[in-house]
């Protein structure tokens, strides 16, 4: 009788349980389930809400093309200062950093041994000249004593050849003169052209050399200044064409700049020079510029940004840049119609930069078109143009156009 009971206790102990955990277990699915679809009805989302954009409109516009590169600045002229005749260095005129025009002095060497070789060289011409007036009045006598049977015609022809070779010697004094006189000069150094001198590396007292490695001082022309730079040398066929109709305007501007502002251009100048060859090594040419840089805002030996006006692309359809989207199929845009339904339209592109790229074929001037904010745009789609504040009327905030169901996620979850 006792067991029985156990047995009886036990038997509704274990039936108790079993309720226990099939009630809890239900209503645990039930909830989980009810958690599952409210997240699944908010991450579906509603299919007629507008994608928030911002929109732009096509153009027709001239659209300047410019071939950009990396320029090297260089000096307009660049000159080592070396003495041109042996001796001390007496004098520098000089101030370190100083600009100079052509002809200013710069340093001397003493002068005194070309100053006396100078005044030798005259003299020796003094003493030639009147060495030549004597043999003139010599040949003067013969020729009258010959008229008159007084002397031969040997000694009258004598008389006439040292004449001649006197007048030799007086030029040949003349150019000993001329040769000093220039050896004297050198003793002078002055500037061959405009620039700006740099550091002096040779001081007074020093004996100088015209075969000196090392020069008294460097002087560069800033003003102009040059820029030299390389392009692809499929680009040559569009730079000789613009170069038809006289040198196209280069531009050097600041690095990273993505737009031809005044703020911008360092400098604007004409193309000079292209080289005559392209390089076989890099398949590149060498075009040099020259920029008046009156600002002073080049220095030789600096690197720029280089762009180079290479044509106008006459009344060309325009749209923003990163109005263009890329695809499987090549390039599109979606564009807004009235009803603002987004189309997405294949076009072709032309010449493209950062802020502008020219429509050769699938769109019309005046067009408006998804420029950012395309990643949630579907063809067919709904759309709303977002105004200043970044949102647009009934659309989801276009700060939380992410990926789909970026916006669920930042909701808190439900409590139930």
């Amino acid at each position: 009788m006792r067991r029985a009971l156990v047995v009886l206790v036990l038997l509704g102990l274990a039936g108790g349980g079993v309720y226990w955990w099939w009630h809890g277990h239900s209503a645990a699915t039930e909830q989980t389930a009810q958690r599952g679809g409210g997240r699944g009805r908010r991450s579906g989302g509603d299919p007629n809400t507008p994608v928030p954009v911002v929109a732009g409109t096509s153009e027709r516009k001239n659209v300047p093309i410019y071939l950009d590169a990396l320029g090297t600045v260089q000096a307009f002229n660049l000159v080592a200062i070396h003495a041109m005749v042996d001796g001390p260095l007496v004098e520098v005129k000089f101030q370190e950093g100083q600009n100079v025009k052509a002809g200013d002095v710069l340093a001397r060497v003493d002068p005194r041994p070309f100053q006396a070789s100078l005044d030798a060289a005259v003299a020796k011409k003094q003493q030639d000249e009147a060495n030549l007036a004597n043999a003139k009045l010599d040949a003067a006598r013969y020729a009258k004593l010959v008229a008159s049977n007084y002397s031969s015609a040997q000694q009258a022809d004598t008389a006439r050849a040292q004449v001649a070779q006197v007048e030799a010697q007086v030029r040949g004094d003349q150019a000993q003169i001329d040769t000093a006189r220039t050896q004297l000069s050198y003793a002078t150094i002055t500037a061959p052209t405009d620039g700006r001198v740099g550091l002096r590396q040779v001081d007074v007292g020093n004996i100088v050399h015209p075969g000196d490695a090392t020069p008294i001082t460097v002087l560069t022309q800033l003003q102009p200044i040059s820029v030299v730079f390389t392009l692809p040398q499929q680009d040559l066929p569009q730079v000789a064409r613009s170069m038809q109709n006289g040198m196209p305007e280069v531009l050097a501007v600041r690095a990273g700049a993505t737009d031809i502002e005044d703020a911008s251009v360092i400098d604007r100048g004409k193309l000079a020079v292209l080289d005559n060859q392209v390089d076989p090594a890099t398949g590149t040419i060498k075009l040099k510029a020259t920029f008046p840089n009156t600002g002073l805002k080049l220095w030789p030996g600096g690197f720029v940004d280089i762009r180079m006006l290479a044509t106008i692309d006459q009344q060309a359809i325009t749209v923003p840049t990163a109005a263009v989207q890329r695809g499987p199929q090549g390039p599109y845009v979606f564009v807004i119609k009235k009803d603002d339904v987004a189309e997405r339209r294949a076009i072709k592109v032309g010449h493209e930069d950062d802020q502008t790229s020219i429509v050769l074929s699938g769109l019309e001037a005046g067009e408006q078109v998804v420029v950012d904010g395309a990643q949630r745009v579907t063809d067919g789609g709904k759309v709303a143009i977002a105004g200043p504040d970044g949102n647009a009327p009934d659309a989801v905030p276009l700060r939380e156009r992410g990926a789909p169901g970026a916006a669920q996620r930042r909701r808190p979850r439900s409590s139930t």
